[in-house]
């Protein structure tokens, strides 16, 4: 452990220096009086002089913003869909020595609770609020028009990071966001609700909700910049770098200045991207199966006190096989899946075991306040049945099976795929839970992971503390620590008080009376309240179940006493029916209060703006105008090309010698479309999911000199994702012709782009080379015309 640098040498340095020192002296004293309820803090008025030499006057002592003297650094990670479970530090069977490291000396909170899905928690947890106060009810990518599901976090519910940044903080954001409204993320913003405009000075990070680990979206601020081109690129890596050169910088230009750090992976999130070093130290070590992995880890966890000796464990749920009833070759291809996870979790863990140690190493890790969130949800079981090759089937409502994904064996986690795991899994690393992600009635959906580590703030580390405790709770928590006044109003607008309650009271307490005592949970129409040991919820879907959903009013409530039955195992709804019905108006009372009415259970619908009712950056216009310099633009504002006719008129120029590259492209080698030219010839190609290409090419390459280039696709109709005929014209004339059989209906990619001139990411098409360099057209390009019926 280091010694604080702002306690100790550098601020005495600065005390020796004459009148600086007494300006940073008054400046301290005048931060005591400081009025911080209301932020920005005011300005005081300046003095007026009336002397007129300046040699004969006395400079005014300087005013700035100081945060408290005691405050400590604070550090928030939050690793993407890990549950329970999974860890060895809450009695997993993957080995996380920095969350073990950080527990042996903090604290280990395991009635911890998120709420069960990616956007949402993030957006609580940086403000203390409930996710639909601040219109999170879902992921931002699934928005509609009601309160409490807009996606656009309003002015009132202000961020965490705002707060400390107003009060003196340095304030840096790494890793994954989520939180920007879908048709926001363009470059013409507004950027309000981008990162460094909720409280952050620094952020380096992709926007949206997952990212290629080897070939990431990266955005600087609000600029898009291409990752570093090094041997054996992966993101995790790449960000832990940046914060820990962040931080580095900023104790050695400001020592005195407390930072703020939110460093959020996209591991675990799919793609389970990860070296292949990291994989083969997990070889054999789920031969046994997603039955024995679950029977272990709840064992370990009783053994370890970390659940109470008398839990029981659910059975699994009921379309999830037992492992003794799978094939072999299922077996073989489900241990793979569990072997890269593993890796994936292991790499991701030892990343933030480097960002400890830095901050270690400069002195500063006794005074930093570090919450490690191992999850915003649990372990996800979007992989389905047999798990994924490339994690965009799931989206697009397509199977794959066991014989499509064995022959990838080898190349799983690798560069060459975007995979996901079997849903066996994912109740296996839930552990002793029996649902997972999105299952926001089920503490496998919620309840999360957390080791709260604060030297100089907790007297005894090591401790497990089982007060009821939510994401929301984190923010309070901060700013009792660093005692701060939860602000009434910020850049000028009124507050939406903090909904969370500070957990500061159980550091040093282990059997200090719970103060957060209700609680709703509602993601698309999995609901559930708590309320003083108490538990109602309905399951009203399974998150591998993307079709249409039953009734909202053919729900079957249960009720639990979670005090006595810490795995939700005994459903005592037909022995305590009014208090049942209790519980559920209680619901319905929390519900209309946070805005989660009226519930919206739709899922893959939402993914339409139209249809879900929310802005559409394009709206109803049926042409858009793309010029050379328009690339990384997110699917969400681009002009929606599927399921749809459509012409796209390129006027370019060749060079002598011919041209090639990329003309226009939509997406990734996982699925898109490109319109480009390969060896001086025009070509389509359409890429479904990477499983199946249609390319139609003209067989002979253009001369020099302008040319029109246009592809006429004509679609089937009769419903979503059908085929078309796709034409290619060159200067009026038809230069070849095809069919392609089958079209993604709903999404191309998470976070692969539209691109003019190039590829930014994995490319779409073969023959026309990889990332933005070599995909660059050769040509010249005038512009694009997409017009769609």
């Amino acid at each position: 452990m280091g010694s604080n640098s702002r306690f100790s040498g550098g601020r005495a340095v600065f005390m020796s220096l004459g009148i600086c020192g007494l300006a940073i002296a008054h400046a301290a004293s005048a931060a005591d009086s400081f009025d911080r309820t209301q932020l920005p803090i005011s300005e005081p008025d300046p003095e007026h002089y009336t002397v007129l030499d300046v040699r004969d006057a006395e400079p005014p002592p300087r005013w700035e913003v100081t945060a408290p003297e005691a405050a400590p650094n604070v550090v928030i990670i939050l690793i993407d869909d890990l549950g329970f479970g999974a860890t060895s530090t809450f009695g997993g069977p993957i080995p996380t020595p920095t969350l073990d490291r950080l527990a042996a000396d903090g604290l280990r909170y395991n009635n911890f609770h998120t709420t069960a899905l990616c956007s949402p928690t993030r957006v609580a947890l940086k403000s203390g609020r409930n996710h639909h106060t601040a219109n999170a009810g879902s992921i931002m990518e699934t928005s509609t028009a009601y309160p409490g599901n807009t996606g656009r976090i309003p002015n009132r519910v202000a961020p965490l990071a705002e707060m400390l940044r107003l009060n003196g903080y340095s304030t840096g954001a790494f890793g994954k966001w989520h939180e920007t409204a879908a048709w926001e993320t363009s470059v013409s913003g507004p950027f309000d609700r981008w990162p460094i405009h909720q409280g952050f000075d620094k952020f380096y990070g992709f926007i949206g909700g997952e990212t290629d680990q080897w070939s990431p979206l990266i955005f600087d601020g609000v600029k898009r910049i291409n990752p570093p081109r090094t041997e054996d690129y992966h993101f995790t890596e790449d960000m832990t770098d940046q914060a820990i050169n962040w931080v580095k910088a900023q104790q050695s230009l400001t020592p005195d200045k407390p930072f703020f750090v939110y460093f959020a992976t996209g591991a675990v999130h799919a793609p389970h991207h990860v070296p292949k070093e990291w994989i083969e130290q997990f070889h054999g070590r789920f031969d046994e199966g997603w039955d024995s992995v679950r029977q272990l880890s709840y064992e370990r966890q009783k053994a370890a006190g970390i659940i109470p000796a008398g839990t029981q464990l659910p059975p699994r749920p009921e379309d999830i096989s037992a492992w003794d009833a799978l094939p072999e070759d299922h077996k073989t291809l489900f241990r793979r899946q569990a072997e890269v996870f593993a890796g994936f979790v292991a790499h991701t863990d030892h990343n933030i075991g480097r960002l400890v140690d830095a901050i270690e190493g400069i002195g500063e890790l006794d005074n930093t306040l570090i919450f490690y969130i191992a999850g915003d949800n649990g372990t996800s079981a979007e992989g389905g049945m047999v798990g994924m090759f490339n994690e965009m089937t799931y989206f697009n409502g397509v199977q794959e099976t066991v014989s499509d994904l064995l022959p990838l064996l080898d190349q799983w986690g690798s560069p060459e795929t975007f995979p996901h795991m079997s849903a066996g899994w994912a109740v296996a690393f839930d552990s002793p839970f029996k649902w997972t992600k999105q299952v926001a009635s089920d503490f496998g959906g919620t309840r999360n992971g957390l080791v709260v580590h604060w030297p100089d703030g907790i007297e005894a580390g090591g401790g497990i503390r089982s007060q009821f405790s939510h994401v929301i709770d984190v923010a309070p928590t901060v700013l009792e620590a660093a005692t701060l006044p939860e602000p009434t109003v910020v850049n000028g607008t009124p507050q939406t008080p903090i909904e969370g309650t500070s957990m500061l009271y159980s550091f040093n307490d282990a059997d200090a009376p719970e103060r957060h005592t209700t609680q709703y949970f509602e993601i698309f129409g999995n609901r559930a309240i708590y309320e003083d040991g108490w538990f109602a919820r309905t399951i009203h879907y399974a998150p591998w179940n993307t079709g249409e959903r039953k009734p909202l009013t053919d729900d079957v409530w249960e009720l639990y006493q979670v005090g006595n039955d810490f795995s939700l195992a005994n459903n005592l709804a037909a022995q305590e029916p009014e208090k049942l019905e209790a519980m559920k108006a209680l619901f319905m009372a929390e519900a209309e209060k946070y805005h989660v009415l009226p519930i919206d259970d739709r899922l893959m619908g939402r993914t339409n703006p139209a249809i879900a009712g929310r802005p559409d950056l394009i709206g109803d216009r049926t042409s858009l105008t793309l010029y050379e310099g328009m690339d990384g633009m997110l699917e969400n504002t681009f002009i929606n090309i599927k399921s749809r006719s459509l012409t796209i008129t390129a006027d370019v120029e060749i060079p002598e010698g011919g041209a090639s590259g990329a003309i226009l492209v939509q997406g990734s080698r996982y699925g898109g479309w490109s319109l480009h030219m390969r060896e001086g010839r025009p070509a389509y190609e359409y890429n479904f999911l990477g499983l199946e290409r249609f390319v139609v090419e003209a067989p002979e390459a253009l001369p020099a000199g302008p040319a029109t280039v246009v592809l006429d696709f004509d679609y089937d109709g009769g419903g979503l994702g059908k085929g078309g005929d796709a034409t290619l014209l060159v200067n009026g004339e038809k230069v070849a012709e095809g069919r392609v059989e089958r079209t993604q209906p709903f999404v191309f990619s998470a976070d692969e782009t539209a691109d003019v001139g190039l590829d930014n990411q994995t490319p779409v098409a073969k023959g026309i080379g990889y990332g933005p360099e070599e995909t660059k057209f050769t040509g010249r390009i005038h512009q694009v015309v997409v017009t769609v019926e």
